[in-house]
């Protein structure tokens, strides 16, 4: 190890309070901050120790300022360690920094610390080395020094009029193999030995980048702040700044190399241009190197000028350093802090941001063929093309016109392509009224601060530019960022996007508006507001980045639905599953719409049918509306949905999406196969669909579903069919065949709903039997409608509940319903007398023992429930006058005379009957029978009815007296009931 020096070795006890007192007023910073202890503070080996060690050691020496050595090296750590050590950090003025920018500083601060702490030199060691100049840019070699350089250089201009033979091709591989040589040597060579002292940070536009480097110019008190900047009024921005904050008293002229030496801690603030072209002059005094836009220091000759310049420690801030082809970090490869645009907004530093997309017109749907070039930082479209192709006075009329229909007097800027455009765009706004002016590098300076000015006091409304408001402006005020002319360069979107981020009060948001189409995805070449901050939809007006403030201003029309424009398929399915009814389909491409028209009708619910069906309204040729459809048959749980859908594809007679949804229906359970089949059955009966041969295909298809109900009916109609179907299902090979055309031929001989029946409930096992059943239900099917109409008829009817009246008090109904028992067992002899034989009383075939039995059965209980009825309400009838009668008998639609005619009919024909043999009573119609006709020539009675046409044997006589004394009685209480007929009417009907 090096020998210490006499200041050294006592670097294990703690200095006196002197001693640091003198420190701290020879250094202008503290060593010992407070509620620190010394021992602790000023432990040997730390950074702060070995500080107050050098400044000691100069004060024997007997400087009255510290050195550029103690400079360099201490006087941003200390000035850092000072500024954070309170509380809340805080500017000359008082200004108070946010969390972000003492992020920043204390990133710097723990780079600078994580740096001294390598230091392994003594102070004498530290003290020897030499400063570093600023070396000159592309700076001549001196061969005049060198003696041996000359001689060689004297040999080189001897030599210039002598030919130079031609190198062989053994020389010129010995060449290229030495030169890649050369070239690996020089790669493995440290080419940046002053990395280590550069440093960067990352701050959002409008997030106060300014007032950071503010605090790096507060902590260096002793050591000179050189601060630079791409643009001369960006230079007048800083020293305003700087006279704002309260450093005015050290703002200084540029220093260059010989001037005094000053220890007070000048602050200059200069361009890029200038530190170039001094480079190699420029004064040591300067130890912190501020360089504001660091992406705007990539060029090839300020990068070189600043890596040979290793003296002071350089910080570069900027807002964009990872959205350029070359990264920021190329030149400062330590980043101290990042505090993007999302999490300025989110922390409510900036303003929130919302996103308004505008399609382009159709003159301007060809940008994408606009070629992109290749500058000194990133990509950019070429602008001439760019231009030829926007500037447009269509387009600028439009422009305008949109820009005064959606924000009318609400300030902003507008980015055109060139000069040129913007002068044409500002001149279409005024057209429509609107206060807008334009700007550019062209405009005299005086001018433009005056344009700026007014701007800023309201006097003008819209900015318009090519590029020259991107960088380095700021207006509160603006609220409306339009890319009229779109950009391929994420810096540049980004910078311009920052002039409408300060918050200014009353401004709920900045308004940034993209022309491209509403669905445009991420790898586009025109950079948007969505692919900058990597967002996965699109909402037209909504807050893209920043806390959501509802009812504050707001300024555009924020849209319902949602369009993903993520390019990552993964991102993209998410989208839909989250999204799904809130997705402007008609904005997908084709592909992505028959998926979500798929998705959807596996998803959709009972109420959300008709949503979806509206947001397929674009489709014009209903494919997409086919695959929402055939995807509810397929995939929906809901039976009630899947009915639906199979009667909108059926109602759209759409052959192919009826042909899919027929095949669907076989793998549906029993109750549901049942209904899509009546379903599709209707269709088929009730319109065309089809060729006549796809009809009888799914006619058939259809029957075999439903078999059992045909095999049922058919069974019913016709007993022979269960032993056929059994005959045809329990063989096989031949005797199947002779089965199916034994089967098909008794099938020829029913009507055409047994046949079609009949030929449903067949199964065919084998292909000879398949051949036979196919060709008698094509022969059967020549009528595809009415073939379905007579298979529809085999299926059961649905149940109708009849709605219960309410009102009425319990004695009327009963009075009610026993008067209309009354009506029905009188009308009941009445027709059972018409119906007792052709003549009058011939003798009636004999009918079958079951069927006889039971209607004896059901006669029997009918004659006696009428018996009771009557013995119940006999006395009541008879002795109630005309006016208290149940409204059933008092207010009949029926004449008197005509009433008096039944009744004498049913007398007559109870006379006539004898007492042995009396007339069976048949089951009640269940609508009212006709009124007999009045007889006129003294012939039968005229209430016969025609008898049944039935084939079967008529009914015989049932020896029930109790019967006949129900009939009489019933007729002799209706009869009573209507004696209130005149008495002329009463002869005429004797007569």
């Amino acid at each position: 190890m090096a020998e210490s020096t006499p200041v050294a070795d006592p670097a294990t006890t703690v200095p006196s309070d002197e001693e640091i007192a003198r420190a701290e007023k020879f250094s202008h910073e503290t060593f010992v901050h407070a509620g620190e202890d010394p021992a602790e503070a000023l432990a040997a080996g730390s950074a702060r120790r070995r500080a107050l060690d050098w400044a000691l050691y100069e004060l024997n020496e007997g400087r009255k300022v510290p050195s550029e050595k103690w400079r360099r090296k201490w006087s941003l750590l200390l000035g850092l360690e000072r500024v954070l050590s309170e509380d809340e950090p805080k500017l000359a003025d008082g200004t108070t920094l946010n969390p972000h920018q003492v992020d920043a500083l204390s990133g710097t601060l723990a780079a600078l610390l994580t740096e001294a702490q390598k230091g392994t030199e003594t102070v004498d060691e530290q003290h020897a080395s030499e400063i570093a100049p600023v070396l000159a840019v592309e700076e001549e070699l001196v061969l005049e020094d060198d003696p041996e350089l000359a001689d060689i250089e004297d040999l080189e201009e001897l030599d210039e009029d002598e030919p130079e033979p031609e190198p062989t091709d053994e020389e010129i591989d010995l060449e290229a193999a030495a030169a890649a040589a050369d070239e690996e040597q020089l790669e493995e060579q440290a080419e940046d030995p002053n990395a280590h002292k550069r440093f960067w940070f990352e701050h959002a536009t409008g997030a106060g980048k300014t007032v950071a480097a503010m605090g790096f110019v507060d902590a260096s008190r002793t050591g000179g702040v050189l601060i630079l900047t791409h643009r001369r009024n960006l230079v007048d921005q800083f020293n305003d700044e700087l006279k704002t904050r309260g450093y005015s008293k050290r703002i200084s002229r540029p220093l260059l190399e010989g001037e005094a030496d000053k220890a007070n801690g000048p602050v200059t603030v200069e361009t890029y241009q200038w530190f170039v072209r001094n480079a190699g002059k420029i004064s040591s005094a300067y130890t912190v190197v501020i360089c504001d836009e660091a992406h705007t220091a990539l060029g090839e000759k300020t990068a070189a000028a600043i890596r040979e310049w290793t003296g002071p420690v350089f910080i570069g801030m900027t807002a964009t350093g990872a959205l350029i082809a070359r990264h920021v970090t190329d030149l400062f490869p330590t980043q101290t802090s990042r505090f993007d645009l999302a999490q300025a907004a989110r922390r409510g530093v900036i303003a929130p941001l919302r996103c308004v997309r505008i399609p382009p017109g159709p003159g301007v749907r060809t940008i994408a063929k606009v070629p992109l070039r290749r500058g000194e930082v990133d990509v950019e479209f070429d602008q001439e093309l760019l231009a030829e192709l926007l500037d447009q006075l269509p387009f600028n009329l439009a422009i305008a016109d949109l820009y005064k229909t959606r924000f009318g007097g609400v300030p902003g800027v507008v980015y055109a392509a060139g000069v040129r455009h913007a002068y044409n765009v500002a001149e279409a706004f005024r057209d429509v009224g609107l206060k807008a002016m334009a700007v550019s590098g062209e405009t005299p300076k005086r001018e433009l601060a005056k344009i700026l000015a007014d701007y800023e006091k309201g006097k003008i409304d819209v900015l318009v530019n090519a590029q020259l408001l991107a960088e380095g402006w700021n207006s509160p005020r603006a609220t409306v960022c339009m890319h009229l002319a779109p950009t391929a360069s994420k810096r540049i979107y980004q910078q311009r996007v920052g002039r409408v981020t300060r918050r200014q009060p009353g401004k709920e948001a900045g308004i940034v508006v993209d022309f491209v189409h509403p669905a445009t995805k991420h790898d586009d070449p025109a950079i948007t507001l969505h692919s900058l901050l990597d967002r996965d939809v699109y909402r037209g007006g909504a807050i893209v980045v920043g806390p959501v403030r509802r009812g504050r201003g707001r300024r555009v029309r924020v849209e319902r639905r949602v369009v993903p424009v993520t390019a990552d398929e993964d991102r993209r399915i998410e989208v839909f599953e989250r999204e799904l009814w809130r997705i402007a389909v008609e904005h997908l491409d084709y592909g992505e719409q028959v998926q979500w028209a798929a998705l959807a009708g596996a998803r959709v619910a009972p109420s959300g049918w008709r949503r979806a069906r509206a947001m397929l309204h674009f489709d014009r040729e209903g494919a997409l509306k086919r695959a929402f459809l055939l995807t509810a048959v397929q995939r929906n749980k809901n039976p009630q949905l899947r009915i639906r859908a199979l009667q909108e594809i059926a109602a759209s007679r759409d052959p192919e999406a009826f042909s899919l949804a027929i095949d669907e229906i076989g793998a549906w359970p029993r109750e549901d196969r049942r209904e899509g089949t009546k379903v599709m059955l209707q269709a088929l009966a009730e319109k065309r669909i089809g060729r006549r041969d796809q009809a009888n295909q799914w006619i058939w298809q259809l029957a075999s579903y439903t078999s059992e109900l045909h095999e049922e009916y058919a069974v019913q109609r016709w007993p022979e069919t269960k032993r056929l179907l059994g005959l045809l299902v329990n063989s096989s090979g031949q005797a199947h065949a002779r089965n199916a055309r034994r089967l098909v031929h008794a099938s020829r001989t029913q009507d055409r709903r047994l046949s079609a029946a009949i030929l449903a409930a067949a199964r065919a096992h084998t292909p000879e039997a398949e051949e036979v059943l196919r060709g008698a239900r094509t022969r059967l099917a020549r009528k595809p409608g009415a073939l379905s109409r007579e298979l529809l008829r085999n299926f059961p009817k649905r149940g109708r509940r009849g709605k219960r009246k309410r009102g009425g008090k319990k004695g009327a109904g009963e009075a009610q319903a026993a008067a209309t028992n009354t009506e029905a067992v009188a009308a009941t002899a009445v027709a059972e007398g018409a119906d007792g034989s052709e003549n009058g009383d011939g003798p009636q075939q004999p009918r079958s023992k079951r069927s006889r039995s039971r209607n004896r059965r059901s006669r029997a209980k009918r004659a006696a429930e009428a018996a009771a009825a009557a013995e119940g309400g006999e006395a009541t009838v008879e002795t109630a006058p005309a006016e208290e009668l149940p409204p059933s008998v008092k207010r009949s639609r029926r004449p008197r005379a005509k009433a008096k005619v039944e009744t004498d009919a049913v007398a007559e024909t109870t006379e006539d009957t004898p007492a042995e043999k009396p007339t069976p009573a048949r089951k009640p119609r269940t609508r009212k029978p006709a009124a007999p006709k009045t007889a006129t020539d003294g012939d039968a009675p005229a209430a016969k009815k025609k008898p049944a046409t039935r084939s079967r044997a008529k009914k015989k006589p049932v020896d029930d007296e109790a019967a006949v004394a129900a009939v009489a009685a019933a007729a002799d209480l209706l009869h009573g009931a209507r004696s209130d007929a005149p008495s002329g009417a009463d002869e005429q009907d004797a007569a």
